[in-house]
C-alpha cells in the first residue's frame, strides 16, 4: 500500500448534485482522492478549506431559488501544483465578478460577529490564484494551489 505517483493529467473527476449532503460527501471523497495521488501532505487542509468554502458557495448561493443541478469538480494534479475547476449551472455571481476578498468586518461583541463573509477571504488567501468566468450558462471557478516549501513556524522561547 502506497501512494500513487503525482499524474500529469485530469486525476480526479466528481460530479454531484448541488445540496448539503452531497457536497459534504464530494468534498470528503475529492479530499481522500487527491491525497492518494499523490497532494503534499502540508497542502491537503488547505485544499479542503477551499474545496468547501467554494463548494459550499455554489450549494447556498448559486442554486438559491432554483433547483440544484449538479456541481462538477474536475482535478489536475502535478508536481509542481494542484489546478480545481469547480463548475455549476446555477446563478452567476454578482457582476459576473468573484467578490475580492475582503473579510466582513469584525464586531465589538461576539454576538454581534457576522455570519458570512469569510469564504471568499479564505479562499482567496490559500490559494495561488483564482479565477471566474461565466459562460454559456456555466459558472467556472479554477483555484491552482502552487507547492513550495512547508514554512516552518519556529516559537521565539526567549519572550
Amino acid at each position: 500500500m502506497g501512494v500513487e505517483p503525482i499524474c500529469n493529467k485530469t486525476c480526479l473527476e466528481l460530479s454531484f448534485p448541488a445540496t448539503d449532503t452531497e457536497a459534504s460527501a464530494g468534498i470528503a471523497q475529492l479530499s481522500s482522492g487527491l491525497a492518494n495521488h499523490g497532494l503534499p501532505p502540508h497542502k491537503s487542509d488547505d485544499v479542503k478549506i477551499a474545496l468547501a468554502e467554494a463548494i459550499n458557495n455554489v450549494v447556498e448561493h448559486a442554486y438559491k431559488g432554483i433547483a440544484p443541478a449538479n456541481v462538477q469538480v474536475t482535478c489536475r494534479l502535478d508536481r509542481d501544483r494542484l489546478d480545481i475547476l469547480i463548475s455549476d449551472t446555477g446563478h452567476p455571481l454578482p457582476g459576473l465578478q468573484m467578490p475580492d476578498g475582503t473579510p466582513a468586518p469584525l464586531a465589538e461583541t461576539t454576538q454581534d460577529l457576522p455570519e458570512g463573509g469569510f469564504g471568499w477571504f479564505l479562499i482567496h488567501q490559500l490559494t495561488s490564484d483564482i479565477r471566474y468566468e461565466h459562460r454559456d450558462g456555466c459558472n467556472r471557478l479554477s483555484l491552482r494551489f502552487n507547492f513550495g516549501k512547508k514554512r516552518l513556524i519556529r516559537p521565539n522561547w526567549s519572550q
